[in-house]
């Protein structure tokens, strides 16, 4: 577990300011300002269809894959604008690297499942290939697992490995950032344990941010927690943001107490 504990002098890694998101004519996202620190784990928490996913979207531009997005406010990046005009999407995404819900494996073999980045980005020796699919298999305990197996098919893996092998995927072209969709929600109780145990190894080098909405592995695993709800309008509104233990054991909102203790959602 985290100490949950940030240091006074713990660096911004990304910002929102008066985020807005609409999809078409409908405002999926309401004035939302956040500070996201560096090296810590955030949780994005809240109960279905108040925009936790579209909010972890935002961060790599995942949304601008819908048709009729549209996004107002600043979000930046280290201090550079995620939705400036001069933009490189594809750098963006591998700065700020996804794990989704469910393992969405390549059908290719485990080597070339981590290798396929690195070589979009133009490594091509195979010596330097090797040692970044090892790295990265190392990183998430993978290695052990699969290393006279490289050859198999990554989805021959079991559920857990195969998420293990997407957070592979993504750091193996060595991002800032892994955001983490509810990639805990399709495992065993056993696989899920090992991806929380790999997020504390992680963060070492790594911002992490995640959405669950499994209330017990939020307070297990982040520093920092957002809460966010719809209200009569329909919006996807942030009710509540700061360290997870505080908001856990004394929240601001009664509407935050009311969901972490279960009253609804």
């Amino acid at each position: 577990m985290t100490d949950n504990v940030l240091s006074s002098n713990q660096r911004v890694k990304l910002r929102t300011d008066s985020l807005n998101l609409f999809y078409g004519s409908f405002h999926a996202l309401g004035d939302i300002s956040m500070e996201i620190y560096d090296r810590s784990i955030t949780a994005i928490i809240g109960p279905s269809g108040c925009g936790k996913s579209t909010l972890l979207r935002v961060f790599n531009r995942m949304n601008d894959l819908i048709p009729g997005v549209r996004v107002e406010g600043e979000v930046l990046l280290d201090d550079f604008s995620v939705y400036g005009k001069n933009t490189d999407v594809v750098s963006l995404r591998r700065k700020v690297g996804m794990v989704f819900q469910r393992p969405n494996v390549f059908p290719k073999s485990i080597y070339d499942n981590i290798a396929i980045g690195p070589r979009k980005h133009g490594i091509k020796r195979t010596r330097q290939l090797d040692e970044i699919v090892e790295h990265s298999l190392c990183q998430v305990a993978l290695w052990g697992e699969v290393k006279d197996d490289l050859k198999k098919s990554g989805l021959e893996l079991t559920p857990g490995q195969q998420q293990r092998l997407c957070i592979a995927r993504a750091i193996a072209v060595e991002p800032d950032v892994i955001l983490m969709d509810e990639s805990c929600s399709a495992l065993d109780p056993e696989s899920t344990m090992k991806i929380e145990e790999l997020m504390f190894s992680l963060v070492e080098k790594y911002t992490i941010i995640i959405v669950t909405h499994n209330m017990e592995q939020a307070l297990r695993v982040s520093d920092m927690a957002a809460f966010l709800m719809i209200g009569q309008d329909r919006i996807g509104k942030l009710v509540e943001y700061g360290p997870t233990i505080g908001m856990f054991s004394s929240p601001k909102d009664k509407r935050t107490e009311d969901y972490i203790t279960g009253r609804f959602g």
